[in-house]
């Protein structure tokens, strides 16, 4: 039995000591080459695009949605310049217009109850070309806009009075063909 522990202690003693020769005995190692092997890069499958439903074009832009309505806009009495307070109002039309080409609109000027039917006519047309202006400033078409005046004969309003007059002075904007 004394002879076994000898066997297994000189077996050790011998692992360890070829363990110290082959690792350098705890020095540092010098820097060599590593050699080169032989691998064949993995191929990973090409990454597929992703397919987007993409909105509704034409040759000439978007599509414009069904329910798409451009904002009105009001004007002061007997007057046809574009007030301050609703150029904001004839900027956001002219966003839309501009991302939707296909859009024909019309501008159809109303007034209120005061005045001659002759120059009601005549002050709604001016309201529309003024705003038709206003739109030709911003790159749209003029090809794209017609005008039309109602003069007094289509109220939204019909009260005698300044609130109902106020909501009568308009032009409003016709989506004609999409």
């Amino acid at each position: 039995m004394h002879k076994c522990k000898l066997a297994i202690i000189l077996t050790l003693g011998l692992a360890l000591s070829f363990a110290f020769i082959t690792t350098g005995c705890g020095k540092k190692k010098t820097s060599q080459t590593p050699t080169p092997t032989t691998r064949t890069p993995e191929r990973k499958p090409a990454p597929q695009p992703q397919v987007q439903q993409a909105p509704r074009q034409t040759e000439e832009g978007l599509k414009a949605p069904s329910n798409l309505k451009l904002s009105n806009i009001f004007f002061d009495y007997d007057k046809s310049n574009i007030k301050s307070d609703q150029r904001s109002s004839i900027a956001d039309n002219a966003a839309i217009l501009s991302k939707y080409r296909t859009l024909r609109i019309r501008i159809e000027g109303h007034c209120d109850e005061r005045g001659s039917d002759e120059y009601n006519l005549a002050l709604g047309q001016r309201r529309c070309d003024a705003t038709r202006q206003y739109l030709i400033e911003y790159g749209i078409s003029s090809s794209r806009i017609s005008t039309l005046s109602y003069g007094e004969s289509r109220p939204v309003s019909l009260g005698h009075n300044e609130t109902s007059w106020a909501q009568n002075r308009r032009c409003e904007f016709i989506i004609t063909s999409r």
